[in-house]
């Protein structure tokens, strides 16, 4: 039985992300940098023979996928569990922001993302239980094809969590996922599936990145330290 591929995308960089803020739910562009990052990723698989493309209806997973598309002459598939995380009120902030003005809810997320949500948000756990069934539904539909997914940094490391059997809570400190990054999934049947490339960008890169803050305490223990940006 010939197994179903899928390769798992992020989308490429914006300059939300450059700067290092929330940014879930909220619509932004991808910058010119995250559009080259894309190019190159469409340039490497431009030889691979993709059935299908689906993708989160965000602005920055929808042009990354169109990117990748167009050297197939494919349509998007569009699905909403692929969507990003939603952060509630704290989108479009800072960490520090958000430690300075949320201190409990920031505190408790840090502790648990898996199942604590800021106000108006999403938990790890309310994502995967509408991202995990539209993997499935894509396995199913495509059985012993090879299928182009684009979505999102905390969706993704929460589906690979879940479908590789890693401990979910630790999703952010534990898993990255760097702009326009490649994954690669094989998947004998809906449920059991193999892991042959994760978050690879030597398309645009030589080298991975080292490893950031990335909005986690967990990486920068210094941050306590530092006194907290302003809001503007």
């Amino acid at each position: 039985m010939i197994p179903t591929r899928l390769y798992l995308v992020r989308h490429g960089a914006t300059v939300l992300s450059v700067e290092n803020r929330f940014s879930g739910a909220v619509g932004v562009e991808l910058s010119d940098e995250g559009r080259d990052q894309v190019e190159c990723l469409a340039g490497r698989l431009a030889g691979e023979r993709l059935s299908t493309v689906y993708c989160s209806p965000l602005s920055r997973a929808i042009e990354t996928a169109t990117i990748l598309a167009r050297p197939h002459g494919l349509s998007l598939c569009h699905r909403d569990g692929l969507r990003e995380i939603s952060h509630g009120r704290w989108e479009g902030m800072t960490r520090q922001e958000v430690e300075t003005k949320f201190p409990d809810e920031y505190t408790s997320w840090e502790a648990d993302p898996f199942t604590f949500a800021p106000e108006n948000g999403e938990s790890g756990l309310a994502v995967l239980a509408r991202a995990l069934p539209v993997l499935r539904e894509i396995v199913v539909a495509h059985q012993g094809e090879n299928v182009l997914v684009v979505s999102h940094k905390a969706t993704l490391r929460l589906l690979l969590s879940s479908v590789l059997g890693f401990d979910a809570r630790g999703y952010r400190d534990r898993l990255d996922q760097s702009p326009a990054c490649l994954n690669v999934l094989d998947f004998k049947d809906p449920v059991r599936a193999r892991l042959m490339l994760f978050n690879d960008v030597s398309h645009y890169q030589q080298r991975p990145r080292r490893s950031e803050a990335n909005l986690s305490k967990w990486w920068d223990p210094t941050h306590s330290k530092r006194p907290p940006t302003s809001s503007g």
